[in-house]
């Protein structure tokens, strides 16, 4: 039976997880949350990159898994080369399939990003719209208050929403896709969507569909389980976990590497 590591920076990747379970019911799923060091994407490149590595580590060394998912666009952008490179197992993030389906919808060729600052130094979406297709105009516009939000827990209240429209008046008002380049954001996408009447663009889906077409569908042998790690607050992770998966998380440890 097969075993599907996910790993994000902290809650966010759980809008990856949520799609990964849908796509395979049948495999063992195990999601690191490395909530302690919670936003990557306020780090440098190099930082980051050494935190995703120990955890990845972790993964597939010590829990063995056959395919991992790098559930954070900060780390899919700083890590996956050397990921792959590293493991000899399938890797994907999220990055890729982001830009492909922002690629394919946009009808007006102008396509708009909200991610961490640290996603868009390295311009990781820019670069991979622009290599497929070079008529696409990208936006992207850094987000760094709505991560730390979302891990304590996501209120909806004026100060919330006004800084969401705050960030989004920042495109130009042309723009008809929006890609959520971090996990983090699919999390608040129905309060996002009060102020962009386009297209929003959740890689997550994508990202779960991708690693079907690698690994393909898992058989059924025994129930699987679904582990979670936390180098955090378990507690606080746990809450806002549930209320996104729709479901009680029965199995979580705390782990710090």
């Amino acid at each position: 039976m097969r075993t599907i590591g996910v790993f994000d920076s902290g809650v966010g990747g759980v809008s990856v997880l949520k799609e990964v379970l849908r796509e395979f019911p049948y495999d063992n799923i195990i999601y690191f949350g490395d909530s302690l060091h919670a936003p990557y994407g306020d780090r440098e490149i190099d930082e980051i990159r050494s935190l995703c590595l120990k955890v990845s580590d972790f993964l597939v060394n010590e829990k063995k898994v056959d395919a991992l998912v790098i559930a954070c666009n900060t780390a899919t952008g700083a890590a996956m080369d050397i990921m792959q490179e590293r493991y000899s197992i399938p890797v994907v993030g999220v990055v890729e399939n982001g830009s492909n389906e922002g690629i394919k919808i946009t009808k007006n060729k102008m396509v708009g990003v909200i991610a961490t600052p640290a996603t868009i130094k390295m311009d990781i979406y820019k670069k991979s719209i622009e290599k497929k297709d070079t008529s696409i105009k990208v936006y992207s516009i850094k987000c760094p208050l709505f991560v730390g939000m979302i891990e304590k827990g996501w209120e909806d209240n004026y100060e919330s929403n006004n800084l969401i429209q705050s960030y989004l008046n920042q495109f130009p008002e042309e723009i008809d896709t929006l890609i959520l380049g971090c996990t983090h954001y699919p999390l608040i996408q129905k309060y996002i969507m009060r102020y962009f009447k386009g297209q929003v663009v959740d890689p997550a889906k994508e990202t779960a569909k991708s690693l079907k077409k690698l690994i393909g569908e898992g058989k059924y042998f025994k129930t699987p389980y679904l582990k979670f790690y936390v180098s955090g607050d378990c507690k606080k992770f746990k809450k806002v976990a549930q209320e996104f998966l729709g479901q009680e998380i029965q199995e979580i440890e705390k782990i710090i590497l």
